[in-house]
């Protein structure tokens, strides 16, 4: 298994696993946003997996992407794998809605991270862990 970078580690919190890659929540309770991280080591860039993990993480992209989309009834689904602070190759998903703190620019840099409330993380997590069971 690959490390996870010091900084995922620090703002994230594990879902669940898929075949290639690791599910992680992001310590934000402002938007549902997952970071998928493929369990290959030495790896920044999408175009550096062998094809049939590139195929995989496509494929997972999708499965996140779509069953966050209908789970949250959200207006738009943001995906983004920029790796400028971690190099690490990560892919953000995140559900996006008109009334979200962000609207209608990226998340980032918009609002600071707003923590979990008592029990909301867990669930946050295990409403997660239902909808992407294959």
């Amino acid at each position: 298994m690959a490390a996870l970078h010091p900084q995922l580690v620090a703002d994230t919190v594990p879902v669940c696993r898929l075949a290639l890659s690791h599910v992680l929540l992001m310590k934000d309770a402002n938007y549902p946003w997952l970071i998928l991280v493929p369990d290959r080591d030495n790896i920044t860039e999408i175009f550096e997996l062998e094809a049939t993990d590139r195929d995989t993480l496509m494929d997972e992209i999708s499965f996140v992407s779509s069953r966050l989309k209908t789970a949250f009834s959200a207006d738009k689904i943001n995906v983004a794998a920029l790796g400028n602070m971690v190099p690490q190759l990560h892919v953000h998903v995140i559900a996006r809605f008109h009334g979200d703190p962000a609207w209608p620019a990226p998340v980032w840099g918009k609002m600071p991270a707003a923590p979990f409330g008592d029990g909301d993380l867990d669930r946050w997590l295990e409403g997660l862990r239902d909808i992407l069971q294959p």
